[in-house]
């Protein structure tokens, strides 16, 4: 069945107190997205940030972003007041996102609130806390430890916390036990809300499509609290780390710095761990897009400690025996290969046997002449076109940079492929052309609909700062907007209602 969708992470909603989250907002670009004849609502990671600010580097691969939290829900409860939410504001004057001032102030203003909540008492979140224990546990412990040692990675803790002797840990549940408890409250009222959000959306036509990174954080409750999961020495450190060779657009290679995980172990309990995590991501979402999925057959091993990834090697990964115990256990999901990349046939078969839909990013199709593979002439129906993905430049930033940098041999393709004849009508032309795509499902930026150019990249990969900070303007998504898409989405045959 031919659909269609559109990507925008939470963070990019607009509204109040500096970054988009589950408020009022969430709701009005659900009923935007019904309006447009859309099917998904394609999301990006939604655990909580660390260094660099990026979704996929999380301190948890089972918690959620307590950014996310609607404040005047929170208001409404009587848990916080408006003038308090005004006076710990982290709305910036450029309307991105500013993630300084959001830790500087929004776990004041979650703090008042958990005060004043009576959590412990609350029949709901002792449910929640005890279905949830084998992560909140261990999660909400990570954050109050991380909190006492001033923000230091675990590796650097005193060292009977960070080879989790059975006493020294007791020890810290007892002192922290209130720490604890309010980091287990923020979880809490992340699930609820969102939940509230999925529901709605569910009721109105639209699934959810979420993202799922193949690694976690080496600076992470998963990592720490399960040490065993991955290829780590006896002192707990990698002894490789994950990334990407070099290649022509990233000289250096990629320097992820991820742990890597211990295949042998994995396969020993059954993939019991992954099983447990892919379980969890489908019941926040609908669909699930697994990232990097050609590291599922062979992984790019970095020595840890090297400045650059140019002197890694390829290691085999599971291969298609992880999809299988998932499938056993789980049934039929639905899932989304991000199968970008250099892709060997091993890779290809790999995914052709899983059954899931693969990714087509549209920009790449052009570099490569008629014969591009991402070309919309040479698909499969099982597949997910893209325009770009928050990794991608927007379609007008990327058409505006080939002429800038005279790229005359794909500029010229482009046009002539598409019949395109101006700079302003790039985007609209490339949107057209993915949704014309024979893929069964297409998925485009907010910021093609929009005509947005790279100031609305969503992130450079390979770069710190200035990246996961856009927000859409308010009053953006229009009732004149969403029609227009919803003819297009009419007469490319992905038209649902």
């Amino acid at each position: 069945m031919r659909a269609s969708g559109i990507l925008l992470p939470i963070f990019s909603l607009p509204g109040k107190y500096g970054i988009g989250g589950f408020t009022k907002e969430s709701y009005k670009f659900v009923d935007f997205l019904k309006r447009a004849h859309q099917k998904y609502w394609q999301i990006l990671p939604l655990g909580p940030t660390g260094y660099g600010d990026s979704p996929y580097q999380s301190f948890s691969t089972f918690a959620g972003n307590p950014y996310y939290i609607d404040l005047d829900a929170l208001v409404a409860e009587g848990l916080l007041t408006e003038a308090e939410c005004k006076e710990h504001d982290a709305d910036d004057a450029s309307g991105r996102i500013d993630y300084e001032k959001l830790y500087n102030t929004r776990f004041e203003l979650l703090r008042l609130a958990f005060k004043r909540s009576n959590i412990r008492n609350n029949r709901q979140f002792n449910e929640f806390a005890s279905q949830n224990a084998y992560w909140l546990d261990d999660y909400a412990l990570f954050m109050a430890l991380k909190n006492k040692f001033g923000g230091k990675a675990w590796t650097e803790w005193d060292e009977d916390i960070r080879i989790r002797k059975p006493d020294a840990l007791e020890k810290e549940r007892e002192a922290l036990a209130e720490e604890c408890d309010f980091y287990r409250f923020q979880q809490f009222y992340f699930i609820t809300q969102w939940s509230a959000l999925k529901k709605y959306a569910n009721e109105n036509g639209i699934e959810i499509i979420g993202d799922i990174p193949i690694y976690v954080a080496a600076d992470s409750s998963d990592t720490w609290a399960n040490p065993e999961l991955f290829d780590l020495n006896d002192e707990n450190i990698p002894n490789k780390v994950a990334g990407c060779p070099p290649d022509p657009f990233a000289l250096t290679g990629q320097l992820w710095g991820n742990p890597l995980y211990d295949w042998e172990y994995h396969k020993e309990t059954g993939y019991e761990w992954w099983i447990k995590r892919m379980e969890f991501c489908f019941n926040l979402y609908d669909v699930v897009r697994i990232d990097h999925f050609r590291g599922f057959d062979e992984y790019y091993a970095i020595p840890y400690g090297d400045p650059t990834a140019e002197f890694g090697t390829w290691q085999k990964g599971p291969g298609y025996d992880l999809f299988k115990a998932i499938k056993e256990k789980l049934g039929e999901k639905k899932v989304i290969a991000e199968d970008l990349g250099f892709l060997t046939d091993s890779v290809r078969e790999m995914v052709k046997k899983t059954g899931y839909p693969g990714m087509k990013v549209l920009q790449f199709g052009f570099y490569g002449g008629p014969d591009g593979e991402y070309l919309p002439h040479m698909l499969d129906r099982n597949s997910v076109m893209y325009t770009g993905t928050h990794d991608n430049e927007t379609s007008k930033g990327w058409y505006e940079n080939l002429i800038d940098t005279k790229d005359k041999h794909t500029s010229k393709f482009f046009d002539e492929y598409t019949g395109n004849d101006f700079v302003e009508t790039a985007a609209s032309v490339m949107v057209r052309t993915a949704m014309n795509s024979i893929s069964d499902t297409c998925i485009i930026m907010m910021q093609d609909y929009l005509n947005l150019g790279n100031e609305a990249r969503i992130n450079r990969p390979s770069t710190l700062g200035d990246n996961w900070v856009w927000r859409i303007k308010k009053g953006a998504t229009t009732a004149k907007l969403a029609d227009k898409i919803a003819h297009l989405t009419h007469i490319s045959g992905r038209d649902l209602y």
